[in-house]
Formats: structure tokens, C-alpha cells, sequence
């Protein structure tokens, strides 16, 4: 039996596809009263009136994220590119860190290696231990491996705006047919043209959410991690954790410290360390309550 699952939603519309096709609905109003809102992704349950409906109840999650706004994703696809507009590392490592602590999949896929190559940073990527497909959307290089990576999964498509996510997803289904912005050479920004977020099926159980691009002045938005937990989500300092001479050892300026050692050996990037650094800052001004 198909569970009914949030595909679209758009201006308080949700649009859930049910077994006999897409049923569009409002939420209930408890929802807001609780604090909750129905997120593209959600498998619901809805009670029907003619040809519209009413979300009723949300199941449980398996996870959920702020931005991009998406819920039970089994892989979070992050788009880059070394071309114009150039992703930074901090940005690339932000969402990283959120994966890790929602415990979703990352892959990482550098797109645009037509214009400029991409090895560099998809050689930090792969060093650090995650799983890295350079592509491009004109050529098709890398398409077929994406394809097979996120084959039966529901895989949220995110990255910065102009890195060619919506050419990736065309490239991946041309039937799909998504508008594609251009890049402006004065910003070095993609003009935004997903204005929200979708699931698109291509196939044999696989879904994908198109989500709207981004800015570095958006990671403000992004979901919060504690810095208490923000080890945890650098899992390529995973082999050093508990191996510091202070057991509350924050990685910065301790003696003894086993992840600044590694750091010191070659075997943590350092881009990786300046950007670990840099969010460990951001967090200590993150409230507890902010969280919840």
C-alpha cells in the first residue's frame, strides 16, 4: 500500500500524492497552534471533500531540515561548482555539519567541470571521507554515476543558487523540463528559479527535491548545531574524538588536543579545521531554546 506523501507545497496549498493521484490541501489549523508545519517530504494523512483535501495528521519523521525545508530524506545531494559562482568552503562544510547531525547521507557532487575543473575541491571532499561525483550538466560527465547514487532514494537537491541544479535534474530526466536561470558575471549568483520546493519522481522509486539556491548571506537561516555537538558533525574528526588530553576539549587552543595533532599530520584538510572553527564561533552565541 502507498503511503500518501507531501510532493509540493506552494503559497499554504500542500499537494499530496495518494494512491489514485495529487490531492490538493490545507493544513489543519492545529498544526500552527503547535508549532508544526507540514514539510514536502511528509507522509500524512488527509481527509477529503470533493476533489480537495485536509492534512489531518503528520507521521513521524525520520528527519527534517530547515533549509532546504524537507522532511525523510535518505540523501542530501550538495551542489558546487569551482566556476562562476564559486562555492565556498565554509558554505559546502555548514551543510555538511547538518547532515551529520540529522544523520542523513551526504554526497557531494562539484558540477560545471566543463568551465573549470573541479578536482581540487572534490579532492578535499574525498580526502575528508565523503563521496564526491564531479559533473557536468552540458556534457553528461559524471550523470550516470549520480544517477546510480541516488537510485531509490529521496535525494534534496541543494547547493548555492546558479551551481546548475535544476540542469542536473534535467540532465538526470529530461522530461522534467525545469526552467534553468542564467549567472550574473557582476554577482557571481544564479538568478533564483526554483521558487519552491518540489518532489520530482524519476523513476523506479526515486525522488528528488529541487530546493531553492542560496547565498552564503542565507546560512543565517540554515539549522542551528549546538557547539557541544559540533564535533560530532565533522565526521572526519570521528578517529580522534576521546583521544584528547581533556575529556570537554574543544579542538582550538587545548594542549593535547588529537584532532589539531591530525590537523598538524596532514590527515584533517585544513579548510575543513578553518571552517570547524569558524561555526564553533557561531554556536557559542546558540541558545539551548533556540533549538527547540
Amino acid at each position: 500500500m502507498m503511503n500518501d506523501r507531501i510532493i509540493k507545497a506552494l503559497s499554504g496549498f500542500y499537494y499530496v500524492q495518494t494512491e489514485d493521484g495529487v490531492v490538493e490541501c490545507r493544513a489543519r489549523g492545529k498544526f500552527r497552534k503547535e508549532g508544526v508545519s507540514p514539510l514536502v517530504g511528509d507522509f500524512v494523512t488527509i481527509s477529503r471533500s470533493g476533489k480537495s483535501g485536509t492534512v489531518e495528521e503528520i507521521l513521524p519523521r525520520k528527519n527534517s531540515f530547515i533549509r532546504p525545508a524537507v522532511a525523510n530524506v535518505d540523501l542530501l545531494v550538495l551542489l558546487a561548482s569551482c566556476a562562476i559562482p564559486q562555492t565556498e568552503p565554509f558554505l559546502i562544510d555548514r551543510v555538511l555539519a547538518i547532515a551529520g547531525q540529522q544523520g542523513v547521507e551526504p554526497l557531494i557532487c562539484v558540477n560545471k567541470n566543463d568551465l573549470e575543473p573541479g578536482d581540487g575541491l572534490a579532492g578535499i571532499y574525498r580526502r575528508a571521507g565523503f563521496r564526491v561525483v564531479v559533473t557536468s550538466a552540458e556534457t553528461g560527465e559524471g550523470i550516470d554515476e549520480l544517477r546510480a547514487a541516488i537510485s531509490g532514494k529521496l535525494s534534496a537537491f541543494t547547493g548555492n543558487s546558479g551551481v546548475g541544479k535544476s540542469s542536473i535534474l534535467n540532465a538526470l530526466c529530461p522530461e522534467l523540463k525545469l526552467p534553468v536561470g542564467e549567472v550574473s558575471e557582476k554577482l557571481g549568483r544564479g538568478r533564483h528559479t526554483t521558487r519552491h520546493i518540489e518532489l520530482y519522481c524519476l523513476g523506479n522509486g526515486t525522488f528528488a527535491a529541487d530546493t531553492p539556491g542560496f547565498s552564503s548571506f542565507d546560512t543565517e537561516r540554515m539549522d542551528l548545531v549546538l557547539k557541544d555537538q559540533l564535533q560530532y558533525a565533522f565526521s572526519d574528526f570521528a578517529p580522534y574524538l576521546g583521544k584528547c588530553q581533556f575529556p570537554d576539549c574543544a579542538h582550538l587552543k587545548e594542549p593535547g588536543c588529537a584532532v589539531r595533532a591530525a590537523l598538524e599530520r596532514g590527515e584533517i584538510e585544513p579548510t575543513r579545521y578553518e571552517s570547524y572553527k569558524r561555526l564553533y564561533e557561531m554556536a557559542k552565541e546558540i541558545k539551548p531554546w533556540e533549538l527547540k
